[in-house]
């Protein structure tokens, strides 16, 4: 039987932009299936939690305009565990609106925070690690964030420095975050062995990330000032849009994890990837000649390196030679062939945010 006072919160409300043209606006990532599981992100994340937190203690935030996608996705899930954000401010309003919905419910919960768009293997240990950090922060106040024993030195990460190796999955105390540095300094972190890979997974009491979001995002917290006066009335929509037009937009990386003093990592070792954009899907996917083929129809490929291929055209034969460090998408109404360097991808996504592409984001 699970811990009654055991619960998860999803975070599915981000847009996905670096995945374009795949994600849209209209669906991004997390509703998407990158993995050929058939299956979304956000109802895999959903279903792997469920076997250590109970539905009825799994709360999903995503935003307004996604509230059909998520119920299409998890049909079951309780009215009142999809929170809606009437606008994406990042990761800190987020977990604030998830902390305070779930302190008013039980002022004795622990939480463990999790993206919807990653990558899981070995769930099973996935599961138990979750379990052992949630057991530890019950009875510690602590903020606890995963972090996965690397294994490369990719820039697309970020990097958590901790003053031990917790290689017995132990708890050890967090002394530097680094958001993705050069290939180069990534080695050098790995070569250290004192460096994790930042999952992005957060564990803790509900009472204990209250504290420290009072303490040092006082900007965001003081938004939610009488909010318990209108939860579950027909006024909550006004409010929060209301609240949420000055609501800062900061990560709760940057807003409480890389100042608060009670931050520790749980040294993780199942299978993990962040599908961030398509240079992590590359470094993903990448097989032994050194491409990514995510495909459904046939192909024929000839001398190509560092190149990601994606289609779900199954009836359509692609036929590509001689391209390195490129990506070439056959989607339904966009065909991207460009190069896979970031800047260059950057550079695209300017120029899709005109006006006269609006129809294709």
């Amino acid at each position: 039987m699970n811990d009654p006072h055991y619960y998860c919160v999803i975070m599915a409300g981000g847009l996905g932009t670096r995945f374009w043209p795949v994600s849209r606006d209209s669906r991004p990532k997390q509703f998407l299936d990158f993995t050929k599981s058939g299956k979304s992100f956000l109802k895999l994340a959903y279903e792997r939690v469920t076997d250590i937190i109970d539905k009825e203690n799994i709360i999903v935030v995503s935003l307004e305009r996604y509230r059909d996608l998520v119920l299409q996705e998890l049909p079951g899930i309780e009215e009142r565990n999809l929170l809606l954000e009437p606008y994406n401010r990042n990761t800190a309003s987020c977990i604030a609106y998830a902390t305070y919905t779930i302190l008013k419910r039980d002022p004795q919960a622990t939480v463990v925070v999790i993206p919807a768009d990653h990558v899981i293997g070995d769930k099973a240990l996935y599961c138990s690690t979750i379990l052992a950090g949630m057991d530890y922060a019950a009875s510690h106040d602590v903020l606890l964030t995963l972090g996965v024993f690397p294994r490369r030195p990719d820039p697309n990460f970020g990097y958590i420095q901790t003053d031990g190796p917790g290689a017995d999955g132990a708890p050890v105390r967090v002394k530097t975050f680094t958001e993705k540095p050069s290939r180069e300094i990534a080695q050098a972190f790995i070569d250290s062995g004192e460096f994790l890979w930042n999952a992005g997974i957060f564990i803790w009491k509900a009472c204990v990330i209250a504290e420290e979001l009072e303490r040092y995002v006082p900007e965001i917290t003081r938004q939610w000032n009488g909010w318990e006066l209108f939860v579950s009335t027909p006024h909550e929509r006004d409010y929060l849009h209301r609240i949420y037009s000055d609501m800062p937009r900061t990560s709760i990386d940057y807003a409480v994890m890389e100042k608060s003093e009670r931050v520790m990592a749980i040294p993780a070792r199942f299978e993990w990837n962040d599908l961030g954009g398509w240079d992590s899907l590359y470094e993903y996917f990448a097989d032994g000649s050194g491409n990514a083929i995510q495909t459904s129809g046939d192909t024929l490929l000839r001398d190509n390196s560092g190149t990601v291929v994606y289609s779900r055209n199954k009836d359509k034969l692609l036929v590509i030679k001689g391209l390195q460090n490129f990506i070439v998408l056959d989607g339904e109404d966009v065909l991207m062939i460009c190069p896979r360097d970031e800047k260059s991808l950057r550079d695209l996504l300017s120029e899709i945010a005109l006006p006269k592409y609006e129809k294709y984001r």
